[in-house]
């Protein structure tokens, strides 16, 4: 079964935090797709392999050759998550969770009411639908704290 995980950002960007999340998913073992919008996966594409000094996360677009063999999958127009152990939706993507994925990961911008919102209505579905959910928020020095 699916685990539903909303990640509420209050003091750091998706930049801040999603490099962290991806390189754990990969120490797993886990292939991951990352789901949002069309105008953020150049940027995002840049900023994985630059993210840091001494090292980058190894990633590709779906809209690129051999994107099947990536550890790390960008997508804009990604249906279904089947293939891939982990799923992170940004900016209020959507997509169809396969069962064999072991982990939904909503990111919700704490900055942008009409996504917290969104998030909101997605949980309660979630919940109604008898689904495996946790909340974690930032505190005020950028740490997670599971909420609920």
């Amino acid at each position: 079964m699916t685990e539903y995980w909303f990640y509420h950002l209050e003091t750091s960007m998706l930049e801040g935090v999603l490099p962290e999340l991806l390189d754990k998913t990969r120490s797993r073992g886990w292939r991951a797709l990352v789901k949002m919008p069309a105008d953020r996966i150049s940027h995002m594409d840049k900023f994985l392999w630059t993210f840091k000094d001494d090292s980058f996360l190894p990633h590709g677009r779906d809209d690129e050759p051999m994107a099947d063999q990536q550890p790390i999958v960008l997508s804009a127009e990604a249906q279904s998550t089947v293939g891939h152990d982990c799923v992170f939706l940004v900016d209020g993507a959507n997509i169809e969770v396969d069962h064999q994925t072991s982990r939904c990961i909503v990111m919700i911008d704490g900055r942008n009411e009409a996504m917290v919102q969104q998030a909101r209505v997605k949980w309660k579905a979630l919940k109604d639908a008898g689904a495996n959910l946790s909340y974690w928020q930032q505190n005020d020095q950028g740490r997670w704290e599971k909420k609920a």
